[in-house]
């Protein structure tokens, strides 16, 4: 590392090497299983340590500086590998296009919502489906119509209470 910060390309590159062998191995034997993402953790502990080379003390030892920059990637690909195995759906066979079943256990005709969403007034659909077909923000969507983001919101409360009773949903059981 010493050779590598005073511009040595060839040590810099046997650096980069070693450091890559050494970021397998330190996620390697924290894990049960082997992952698909251990080479994100290499990738981003080597983009860390390119950006932060020049924090390194060369009287110091190289591993603990290295190992706290591993590990500090290491957790953030972790976490966020978590989250999208959190939210991630698997299916190997997808629901039928003509109904889906909700939460409750009943079917949604798509069909049914589609002819409901178009019977609404045109200001209500726009921002349902916004929110949810094309998953805007209440932001985003009050500033490209050029409305509060309590109008925005007021609007798909009534545009949401439309489909139901458009739908046939009791809206006295919720």
């Amino acid at each position: 590392m010493r050779r590598a910060q005073q511009g040595e390309e060839e040590a810099y590159a046997e650096l980069l090497v070693l450091l890559t062998a050494a970021t397998r191995s330190y996620v390697r034997l924290r894990l049960a299983a082997p992952v698909p993402w251990i080479d994100d953790v290499v990738q981003e502990t080597l983009i860390a340590v390119h950006q932060a080379r020049h924090t390194f003390d060369g009287r110091k030892p190289l591993a603990p500086w290295f190992y706290a920059i591993a590990r500090n990637r290491f957790v953030d690909v972790l976490r966020r590998e978590q989250r999208v195995r959190e939210r991630e759906v698997v299916h190997d066979v997808w629901p039928e296009r003509a109904g889906i079943t909700h939460e409750s256990g009943s079917t949604v005709d798509i069909d049914a919502v589609r002819l409901a969403l178009a019977q609404l007034p045109a200001r209500q659909r726009e921002i349902v489906e916004a929110i949810k077909l094309r998953d805007e923000s209440v932001r985003e969507i009050a500033s490209r119509l050029r409305m509060t983001v309590t109008a925005v919101k007021v609007t798909a409360h009534r545009g949401y209470r439309t489909l139901r009773r458009l739908l046939g949903v009791d809206l006295r059981e919720e």
